[in-house]
């Protein structure tokens, strides 16, 4: 099966407060040393995957570089990557490419030099068009900067667009967030993105929020419930005119573009391969079923590996151990759960059913019916879903079906680090 690829680039022009990524902002002359690791890693991929006891399929039909800031990269060090990514996928003519952009980037010469990589798909990271609030939370753009930028985008033919809004941000109203959903729609993009502000001890508004402090505007953060309301409005708001829902997090305008959904995302959320290269970079591949054969016994349920990069840029440039944790058959299932009822679709609950031996098959229908009784899931034609109320609280419903536990393990970098 075709696989995904997965750039980070960890770079940014500033630190947003909310962000709970693994990107900062470093001098330019990282960017080299970095960009040559990368090309080291992609072409040490099939090797590695190897070393896991994975397959790694040489055909590619995803692509996705985020961040960071990818485009904060020069142009030919973009070129670069993709070159590499070219010389050891084959990637299929019909792959979707995407970069994460921040407005505010996207130059005529940047532009040309996405068209020249084959990018076919470009994400604004936007958060709100209103300048206040995106100015509170440290993003450098303006309204008018992502309009410029997307009508810049269409002239040079690159009209498969998406935009990403935060509901919660410091200054946010009813008011000023419609009017954000409203330039969204009016933009008329084909794809959007709406997250909720996650608060952790992770970004700096985070922990302002969890300490009760007023740094970062965190004072003015609207609370849970009005958050809430503002992501059912989105949802509202996008449906009425034709943008549809198809994941919790991710709207697709219906009638629009061919596959406007983002194929590179479903691959996570439908359990197909993918691998990342980069800082906190994730991988999932299947396990070589000719290589296990020879395993031991206990070995057999395995049916694929996750893995993972080093979460800071110094770890990650001193190749420092990746976290490997290998995924059984019950963990399979667990995935199938947590990864499958993000989308509006759902999942397929009778062949599921048919699959589970019968003790595992009641622990999980105990489960399903409990989610079902509290509104939280719904079942209708085979397929098991989020009800409007799931989604709002989606990690709690994921968490019911974290049943067993999942071993991670460290890989020493003298073994499978690729080099």
């Amino acid at each position: 099966m075709p696989v995904g690829l997965y750039i980070s680039v960890p770079f940014c022009r500033t630190k947003c407060s909310y962000c709970n990524f693994a990107s900062d902002v470093f001098s330019k002359s990282a960017y080299e040393n970095y960009v040559a690791h990368l090309i080291e890693d992609i072409a040490s991929s099939r090797q590695f995957a190897a070393t896991l006891g994975c397959e790694l399929d040489e055909s590619a039909n995803s692509v996705y570089l985020g961040g960071g800031t990818p485009s904060m990269l020069e142009g030919s060090q973009l070129q670069r990557i993709f070159a590499s990514l070219r010389a050891n996928f084959a990637i299929t003519p019909d792959a979707e490419i995407t970069v994460e952009c921040a407005p505010g980037t996207l130059t005529p010469v940047l532009i040309e030099t996405l068209l020249q990589c084959g990018v076919n798909r470009v994400s604004l990271g936007v958060q709100s068009f209103v300048d206040q609030e995106a100015q509170s939370v440290g993003r450098l753009h303006k309204r008018a900067t992502v309009l410029e930028e997307i009508g810049r985008l269409r002239q040079a033919r690159i009209t498969n667009i998406n935009i990403d809004l935060i509901a919660g941000l410091p200054h946010q109203t009813a008011q000023s967030w419609e009017y954000s959903v409203s330039e969204t729609i009016a933009t008329g993009v084909p794809h959007a993105s709406v997250y909720m502000l996650e608060v952790d001890d992770d970004s700096r508004l985070g922990r302002e929020l969890i300490a009760g402090g007023a740094r970062y505007h965190a004072h003015f953060v609207p609370d849970d419930d009005v958050t809430a309301d503002f992501y059912e409005q989105a949802c509202d708001m996008l449906a009425s005119v034709g943008i549809a829902q198809y994941e919790i997090s991710n709207f697709a305008r219906v009638g629009g573009l061919k596959n406007s959904e983002s194929q590179h995302n479903l691959k996570y959320w439908t359990r197909q391969p993918y691998i990342g290269f980069g800082v906190d970079a994730h991988s999932m591949l299947p396990v070589d079923r000719h290589k296990h054969m020879c395993k031991e016994e206990e070995d057999e349920e395995q049916q694929a590996v996750r893995f993972a990069t080093p979460d800071s840029l110094d770890a990650y440039m001193n190749r420092e151990t990746h976290t490997v944790t290998p995924i059984s058959a019950r963990s399979s299932i667990e995935e199938s759960f947590f990864l499958g009822l993000r989308l509006n679709r759902g999942m397929d609950i009778e062949e599921l059913r048919r699959e589970l031996d019968p003790e595992m098959a009641q622990v999980y229908e105990s489960a399903v019916q409990q989610c079902v009784q509290e509104g939280l899931l719904e079942e209708q034609d085979a397929a098991l879903r989020l009800t409007a109320r799931g989604r709002l609280l989606s990690n709690e419903v994921f968490a019911r079906f974290l049943i067993a536990e999942i071993e991670e393990t460290k890989v020493g970098t003298g073994h499978v680090n690729p080099r």
